[in-house]
């Protein structure tokens, strides 16, 4: 009798560690972006008076987050270029020009995530491969993790999270018109995703 009690104390003593193998941690959530519910505007100076707006219409990607381990993030986007949308087809058109982006020699943008830490609780830095015109930098940005939630439709989760961050076109080989039409680009990525 007394060795059958020894024998289950054993082995519920080596129950925890056998668990903690048998069971396999759980991957960071993944995501694919929503186009329908995401933007992704630009902004940039004109003739040192004004502003001029305009926005992307065409992207795809994803994310892998794990709030408890945001050094696992990945997180890829991609953009037409060919969908940018500044509300005038001629201007339009003289973008995806050579002058600007030129989309046929360089027809997608994109952004790889190489690193990500919390700076607080909804914020994280965010440093990744920016690449625009051929021409790839690294650039660090805030992220701010808006909120998760369940899709009404579908039932399926959706985390949501926005970043503004400035770059200067000319170092991305984007020269056309300077200074006339500014240098510095203000970016608004808003992305919802949905697992």
């Amino acid at each position: 009798m007394r060795s059958r009690n020894l024998l289950a104390w054993s082995l519920l003593s080596l129950a925890p560690g056998l668990l903690a193998v048998a069971v396999p941690a759980r991957a960071a959530d993944t995501f694919s972006v929503d186009p329908v519910h995401s933007s992704m505007l630009f902004r940039v100076k004109h003739l040192g008076v004004g502003h001029i707006y305009g926005r992307f219409n065409q992207y795809s990607g994803s994310f892998a987050f794990d709030p408890k381990n945001p050094a696992d993030c990945k997180l890829e986007m991609e953009v037409k270029i060919d969908s940018i949308d500044s509300a005038n087809a001629d201007r339009d058109k003289h973008l995806k020009g050579p002058d600007f982006f030129n989309a046929k020699e360089f027809p997608t943008m994109s952004f790889k995530a190489t690193r990500m830490k919390a700076a607080d609780e909804k914020t994280y830095e965010v440093t990744g491969d920016l690449t625009i015109h051929g021409v790839t930098k690294q650039v660090t940005v805030k992220l701010e993790r808006l909120g998760t939630g369940k899709d009404p439709r579908t039932g399926k989760p959706r985390t949501g999270w926005e970043t503004v961050f400035t770059i200067n076109r000319s170092d991305f080989g984007v020269k056309g018109f300077l200074p006339a039409i500014g240098d510095e680009v203000r970016i608004i990525v808003a992305v919802e995703g949905i697992q």
